[in-house]
């Protein structure tokens, strides 16, 4: 009975509360399980927002904008022009588009494999970000024109003195700050905080 109390703790004793081996009970292994399954809920779901959101807007762009003039939205500042990119972003590496590919299909692996051990919210919204975009991204590589592996990104943001791009590269972009904000602030994807 003494050996049960000292696993599971008692009211009256503060330091043996919710300790064990290895420092948890099996209710707090319970509970962390369960919310980390609730953080790749939120990744799963933001992933799929972000990939349906591109899929959409490029389907409309293809079907309505390709081969038309450009769309002003804010007088010539911000347009709605619908390219083809080979490339990566800003249209560099048009002889890359395989390898960008293969780098695309590395992201999404090590965003699955990283997902296993998440408990925290703020990562589990980064992390779908970039899974939406990467996939939106890889979508396009995989199934549009010239073939399979070299297909071209459909980009059609067009601001100003930059770089035409699409939603898929909004997600990866936002998603990227998201990371280095928190890894800024020591925040690890397991939910544990580093104080340096």
């Amino acid at each position: 009975m003494a050996e049960a109390e000292r696993i599971i703790g008692t009211p009256d004793d503060p330091e043996a509360e919710g300790t064990g081996e290895g420092g948890s009970t099996a209710a707090d292994a319970a509970v962390n399980a369960g919310r980390g399954k609730r953080k790749i809920l939120v990744l799963l779901s933001v992933a799929v927002v972000a990939y349906l959101l591109d899929l959409v807007t490029k389907m409309i762009v293809v079907a309505k904008l390709e081969h038309q003039p450009p769309i002003d939205i804010i007088g010539d500042w911000l347009q709605f022009r619908a390219i083809r990119n080979a490339g990566a972003a800003f249209g560099f590496g048009e002889a890359f588009t395989v390898i960008f590919t293969i780098i695309a299909a590395g992201v999404i692996v090590v965003i699955v494999r990283l997902a296993r051990k998440l408990h925290s919210l703020p990562w589990a919204i980064a992390l779908g970000l970039l899974l939406g975009g990467a996939l939106g991204n890889l979508t396009d590589r995989l199934f549009r024109a010239p073939g399979v592996f070299e297909g071209a990104v459909v980009d059609f943001i067009a601001p100003k003195h930059f770089a035409v791009f699409n939603l898929a590269d909004s997600a990866i972009v936002c998603g990227g700050i998201l990371i280095v904000i928190l890894s800024f602030k020591g925040l690890d994807p397991d939910g544990t905080v580093h104080k340096d």
